[in-house]
């Protein structure tokens, strides 16, 4: 069984969570981290020095970071198309995953958290402006990546999909004003038809 330490409403816990269901592994998921604490203790120190969430464990194997989890678990159990066979799909997938962390995820999460997270007077107008702009501009870029194509990479799902795809949920759930972009609305709405998706991504915002 694979055990996967990390609460639910995070989006990095759920980035894993949804592949590992897509592949239909065995999964054990313990609630770790937040509100949950447990991130301070040795134990999990042990497992992961820089004491943040998801960790995975696959046997005796034990690998943080959760696009290196997706990756791994896509590597070693994916029998589709999670891993491009292409070289230069390969290359594709791993640059809008990277795109994700290095681009996306900080604006998206400002927004998330000055709208769920962060109590009413203590908001911040000018940084939710900023981070809203921000991420329109990027989501922009995805919607032209994805013109003539059902997922990121082409017709068929991938690993690239997994943490733009998590990121896609909130972007779609937060009460704030969306510009219509339209390959990116048919991709997100593909995705929220999937079973794993709905069951590990798509949970009230917390």
């Amino acid at each position: 069984m694979i055990q996967i330490l990390g609460r639910a409403n995070s989006i990095n816990v759920q980035k894993v969570m949804w592949c590992a269901t897509e592949l239909g592994l065995d999964i054990e998921r313990s609630d770790i981290g937040g509100a949950f604490g447990g991130i301070e203790t040795a134990e999990f120190l042990s497992l992961n020095p820089n004491g943040q969430i998801p960790v995975l464990k696959d046997g005796e194997f034990v690998i943080w970071e959760s696009n290196a989890i997706v990756r791994y678990l896509c590597q070693k159990y994916g029998k589709t198309s999670w891993v491009p066979e292409c070289v230069m799909q390969q290359g594709s997938a791993h640059q809008w995953m990277d795109w994700y962390l290095t681009a996306l995820h900080a604006p998206v999460s400002t927004v998330f958290l000055q709208l769920i997270r962060t109590p009413i007077k203590e908001r911040e107008p000018e940084l939710m402006a900023t981070a809203h702009k921000r991420s329109v501009d990027l989501w922009t870029i995805l919607d032209a990546q994805l013109e003539g194509k059902s997922f990121l990479l082409g017709d068929q799902i991938s690993m690239a999909d997994i943490p733009v795809g998590c990121a896609a949920f909130r972007w779609h759930a937060l009460e704030i004003e969306r510009p219509v972009l339209k390959n990116l609305e048919r991709w997100y709405k593909k995705l929220s038809e999937r079973r794993a998706f709905r069951s590990q991504v798509m949970h009230p915002l917390t």
